[in-house]
């Protein structure tokens, strides 16, 4: 299960790159919208309540039951990886990993919504939300990537609508959950997380303070070199690479090809680099998982947490499969 940033355009192109074809053609890949987001979506009419962050993740339960999933896979992006991530604080049981890129568990301080409305009152809504995506030198050399956002956002998503999902999002609370052992009674995500973010991506402060509070044993951090604000987009090959180990780990994919880790996205275990010879991936069952705050790529140890059902058990006797959706709230 997907959740873009704002619109699925990020997804859709790194689900259709060529190397992601190994993993999703053995799961059902569902994208979901938030309302009045997809593209032609008719404009909701003045004076329309939009749903708080909190009451998007509660929709998703009736999306999973809808398709009959017991349990989902999800990668969320900017706002998508902070409704992804309240929906495992509330329902643990439904998911079982999580990728979450550019996430700021973080809601608004005073100051940044002042920021916010004086950015609002000199820049177009477009712009604003460019300057979420990208880093500053992205922008100011507006790449390709750049100006095909810039259209997609301007064209392809209802103005008036994006200003309430994006006024909502502002508005977001703090996700409540801290790291085991630092507070009393501390509650954070139980599943396993890969965390991922773009150097100098904009959200790399709130990634990392996204990481402080996560459980180091089942958390994977990858900081990728070269990759602007959306690396999903920019690296989608070095992040395919992760996410296969991460899904291995997870018990998903019995046997992965020996390949070498790109550049820029170096394992480390302890802050100990592992060798640059190529993986043994057959025997690989998990990443290495981060134990500190580093912002190389992480990897992980065994967990315990139960599966629902392993690569293995879902396709055996039943071929491949190859469903691809998009829903809206």
């Amino acid at each position: 299960m997907t959740w873009d940033s704002i619109i699925n355009f990020a997804s859709t192109v790194f689900f259709n790159f060529e190397d992601m074809q190994e993993i999703t053609k053995h799961f059902v890949v569902c994208h979901v919208d938030a309302p009045g987001q997809q593209i032609g979506a008719s404009q909701f009419p003045q004076g329309y309540q939009y749903p708080t962050m909190d009451q998007l993740s509660s929709m998703l339960p009736c999306v999973i039951q809808h398709f009959g999933f017991k349990s989902v896979v999800g990668i969320g992006v900017g706002a998508g990886a902070y409704i992804l991530a309240k929906f495992a604080l509330i329902f643990p049981d439904m998911v079982e990993g999580l990728v979450l890129i550019n996430i700021d568990p973080n809601g608004k301080g005073w100051i940044d919504w002042a920021a916010s409305k004086i950015s609002g009152l000199t820049s177009s809504l477009g712009d604003t939300v460019l300057s979420h995506l990208f880093s500053q030198e992205e922008l100011v050399n507006n790449t390709e990537l750049v100006q095909s956002y810039r259209q997609q956002i301007g064209n392809g998503v209802n103005q008036y609508n994006l200003q309430l999902f994006w006024n909502m999002y502002n508005s977001r609370r703090d996700l409540e959950m801290n790291r085991p052992g630092t507070v009393a009674n501390a509650k954070t995500l139980r599943c396993p997380v890969m965390l991922v973010v773009g150097d100098n991506a904009p959200a790399e402060e709130g990634v990392v303070e996204c990481n402080s509070k996560l459980d180091p044993t089942n958390t994977t951090f990858l900081k990728m070199a070269d990759s602007g604000g959306l690396p999903q987009v920019t690296q989608p090959g070095k992040l395919t690479e992760a996410f296969k180990y991460f899904l291995q780990g997870m018990g998903y994919i019995a046997y992965l090809k020996d390949r070498r880790l790109s550049v820029g996205a170096v394992p480390c275990m302890k802050d100990r680099r592992m060798s640059e010879g190529p993986v043994a991936s057959a025997s690989m069952t998990r990443l290495a998982r981060s134990r500190t705050a580093s912002l190389t790529s992480a990897s992980s140890t065994d967990g315990t947490r139960p599966r629902a059902c392993t690569h293995s058990e879902s396709t055996e006797g039943m071929g491949q499969i190859n469903h691809t959706m998009e829903v809206s709230c």
